[in-house]
């Protein structure tokens, strides 16, 4: 979902809304709530012409503790806490993050912004806690005639899946995934729309795609493309999924509980589906949790369901979280990356929190 309007600071420094971490989370969700009743803003004001990959220097703070609370505490759920860090950069178009892939080895990440740029780098390490970030580029994303998406008003690019050297990106304003050799030409490869299932586009404009994942040779449905809405609810009030190329195209459906919408997806090693969700509300607050998806019980017409992972509010260090990825490392740990999409505004962050999956 699009939420990436910027609206006016409030009165408060923010460092008056770090020690007031309530006051923060109630006022993220009011501007939350109101960016998501004003689909219009979202859009930018004028597209602009191409512009070459750019270096962007990007500030980290360490997060030490994911309740801080209880800063000796590190189990959430069936994740223990790594480390993680608050990212900030002087350069304007950095923020909105809506979807990352981390690389095998943990370091080199692909990611997008709701705005249709492109964010590259590595993710640097101390002792195997988050640090900082390297070598970073941001770029805008191209069309099939090489001018921007946003030249031809494709706004929200929401969702990111990774083939090998093919990368999916699902626009959500438009209903549309394009496809792009990333391999071949990085961040300057042009994104050609794919043929997608009629339903897709009877889905919300503002609800649209907002997930998606590659199913690789091994598992089941391998040579599938899963995308999943946020808002395209059935006659039962569950969210419409689909099932892209592969040997079984289709549909299903995700039961959807608690006010929860869906912000990214990722395959576990195993092949089970990671879903990240977030809520906000004014009365409730901001929270985020997981659900572990068997993939066994994905195909067309099923509806389906999964245990919670991990669930946080606003005691927690979260913000809006968007982006989820899932990497091994040498030693056989699960590796969990999670980002949140600051939607451009001062009073939201950027974090990026990483877990390991200590019940496999």
């Amino acid at each position: 979902m699009s939420l990436s309007a910027r609206v006016p600071a409030p009165s408060l420094r923010p460092s008056d809304l770090r020690a007031r971490r309530i006051d923060r989370g109630a006022i993220a969700a009011a501007a939350l709530l109101l960016l998501a009743s004003c689909p219009g803003l979202a859009e930018p004001d004028k597209p602009r012409s191409a512009e070459p990959p750019v270096a962007v220097e990007v500030r980290a703070r360490p997060i030490a503790a994911f309740e801080p609370r209880d800063a000796s505490r590190h189990r959430f759920g069936q994740l223990e806490f790594r480390g993680g860090i608050e990212l900030t950069s002087p350069y304007k178009e950095f923020g909105g993050i809506s979807a990352i892939r981390v690389g095998p080895d943990g370091a080199r990440f692909l990611a997008l912004t709701d705005q249709d740029r492109w964010l590259r780098g590595r993710i640097v390490y101390a002792g195997g806690r988050p640090t900082g970030l390297a070598d970073v580029e941001m770029a805008p994303i191209l069309g099939a005639d090489g001018k921007p998406l946003a030249a031809r008003r494709w706004y929200d690019t929401e969702a990111l899946a990774l083939d090998g050297g093919t990368a999916y990106v699902g626009i959500e304003r438009v209903h549309q995934i394009v496809r792009l050799d990333y391999g071949r030409h990085g961040l300057t490869a042009r994104a050609h729309p794919i043929a997608l299932p009629a339903g897709m586009r009877q889905l919300p404009s503002n609800g649209s795609i907002e997930a998606l994942e590659f199913v690789p040779k091994g598992l089941p449905l391998a040579g599938t493309l899963i995308a999943i809405s946020e808002r395209g609810y059935d006659e039962h009030g569950n969210l419409k999924a689909f099932l892209i190329g592969g040997p079984s195209p289709g549909t299903f459906t995700i039961k959807r509980t608690d006010d929860f919408d869906v912000g990214d997806c990722a395959l576990m090693p195993g092949g089970d589906l990671l879903v990240l969700e977030r809520r906000y509300s004014l009365m409730r607050g901001v929270a985020m949790r997981m659900r572990r998806i068997p993939m066994a019980g994905i195909r067309p017409g099923a509806m389906v369901d999964g245990p919670i992972v991990v669930f946080a509010d606003m005691g927690f260090e979260i913000d809006n979280m968007e982006s989820l990825s899932v990497h091994r490392t040498a030693a056989g740990d699960i590796v969990l990356t999670l980002v949140s999409d600051d939607n451009f505004s001062p009073i939201q962050r950027t974090l990026l929190l990483q877990f390991t999956l200590v019940d496999e």
